[in-house]
């Protein structure tokens, strides 16, 4: 092959490679192709991080065009390539594998190269002809992969976080609407799938809503912990080959271009090889999908049936369910968003031993670490949107079915506890189990109480506790 032939040559350090000429990456990146064909996922998969990335050279070029490092004209271009990445173009060039070995620095090139040979655009020249603008030398001027990949990776994490807290608010808020109009529907609760006491159907989604709107405040604290980053000091926290006000200039003007309250780390060494931050993430993402899980876990059984089953609730219907069973309505949505949460869980455990596998100065391990992050906030962002939308805000109550199984309960003789005493309501759950009759009909049977006193404890407000509720407020947890 020759140049003609739709090939350029260029060199790095193991010699020289023919690249395609209608690529923006180069060598660097040519070589990681052919060295990482493991996920099949490419960075281009994840916006957020190609977008981070371009931020954070964005914000290195105007550090160092104002320390009169780089030359305006330079300067410039690679500002004008990285506003067009911003905005979503040359994404399909960002397509190394986001499993790598490394520690990132593939990832680094990548960026380096597309922004490099995209900025020879715009200043006239051929891709390629680095002599002019350089990816090592002039994109990746006062930099590492060690600072820039982990700074990006944040950022990005932070854009998708943005997006989950959203989702989860609005999770939240339909749970809650649910629980308002379910708020007069009596059932029975149930502790080990064993009948307990009453309760209202309100309650049950109103514990729901609590348990998911505890998140939100959760995802603030951990956005906060990501905001702290380690730009400036390059290869190992040292800020070798960088200028002594290059950091504090670089995270100013990364401040300002992604809009992220960005701050330096007190301890660039420590922060160049800690994981800490985003252990704590994934074990959140975990804990919110494990509440997640449960929430559809007690959905499928309320709904279960229809005829067999509990059937106080009424899901909406998706899809047929069977291939062979007429009429059979599966409860596709929760079962989707169960099988979201195993993958979440199975997540962090890779993210806890990549952290885990980390060596003195640097984590190796940092690229997957990103890839499970960023998966697992898109996995949940998108399966808490799917529940909302295609599940909660269309439930129904079966107010008669709850309202039987609660009379039917034997668990119902809690509840006159404070009138006949333990020995005798357990005499007549006793006589309830044995016989099948209800509970009420024993009770005046024994003429314990009269049908007025048996109705009057008997009250909604009386077994579940709504009425007190009222009077003294509410908390949550």
């Amino acid at each position: 092959m020759n140049p003609s032939d739709g090939y350029r040559v260029e060199q790095d350090l193991l010699g020289e490679r023919w690249v395609p000429d209608a690529a923006y990456y180069g060598v660097q990146t040519l070589r990681a192709l052919e060295n990482f064909s493991i996920s099949g996922i490419p960075l281009q998969h994840f916006p957020d991080l190609v977008v981070a990335l371009a931020m954070v050279k964005k914000a290195c070029a105007r550090a160092n065009r104002d320390l009169l490092k780089l030359d305006p004209e330079q300067a410039d271009a690679i500002l004008l390539a990285c506003d067009e990445i911003i905005d979503g173009r040359l994404h399909d060039a960002f397509c190394v594998d986001m499993i790598q070995g490394g520690a990132g620095t593939s990832t680094n090139m990548n960026a380096n190269e597309v922004i490099a040979n995209r900025a020879l655009e715009l200043l006239g020249r051929a891709r390629g002809e680095y002599a002019r603008l350089h990816p090592n030398i002039h994109v990746n001027m006062s930099q590492s992969t060690n600072d820039v990949y982990p700074t990006a990776l944040r950022l990005a994490l932070i854009f998708g976080l943005r997006r989950l807290r959203a989702e989860t608010g609005a999770l939240r808020d339909a749970l809650a609407d649910k629980s308002a109009a379910f708020r007069s529907i009596t059932k029975m609760g149930r502790t080990q799938l064993q009948d307990a006491v009453p309760m209202t159907l309100g309650q049950e989604f109103g514990a729901f809503a609590t348990n998911i709107g505890e998140e939100v405040a959760r995802l603030d604290e951990v956005s906060a912990l990501l905001s702290e980053i380690n730009l400036g000091g390059t290869a190992i926290g040292t800020g070798l080959n960088s200028e002594p006000e290059y950091r504090a200039c670089a995270i100013r003007h990364l401040r300002q271009i992604a809009g992220v309250p960005v701050c330096a780390a007190a301890d660039l060494v420590e922060a160049t090889s800690d994981m800490g931050a985003f252990v704590m993430l994934s074990g959140l993402l975990k804990r919110t999908a494990i509440k997640l899980s449960k929430i559809c876990n007690d959905l499928r059984l309320l709904s279960s049936g229809p005829r067999c089953g509990f059937n106080e609730i009424n899901l909406p219907e998706r899809q047929p369910g069977s291939s062979i069973m007429p009429g059979k309505v599966n409860p596709v949505i929760p079962e989707a968003v169960n099988q979201v949460a195993f993958s979440v869980i199975g997540n962090d455990t890779a993210v806890t031993m990549a952290a885990e596998a980390g060596q003195l100065q640097l984590n190796a391990m940092e690229p997957l670490i990103g890839f499970k992050l960023l998966e697992s906030i898109g996995y949940l962002t998108a399966a808490m949107a799917s529940l909302r939308r295609d599940c909660i805000t269309g439930i129904t109550a079966n107010a008669a079915v709850c309202r039987g199984h609660l009379e039917q309960s034997v668990g119902l003789v809690t509840a006159l506890n404070p009138y006949l005493g333990y020995a005798r309501t357990s005499e007549i759950a006793r006589r309830a189990l044995e016989s099948g009759r209800s509970v009420a009909e024993l009770v005046l049977e024994a003429e314990w109480m009269t049908a007025e006193a048996l109705q009057e404890a008997l009250r909604p407000e009386a077994m579940t506790g709504q009425g007190a509720a009222q009077e003294g407020g509410g908390a949550g947890g």
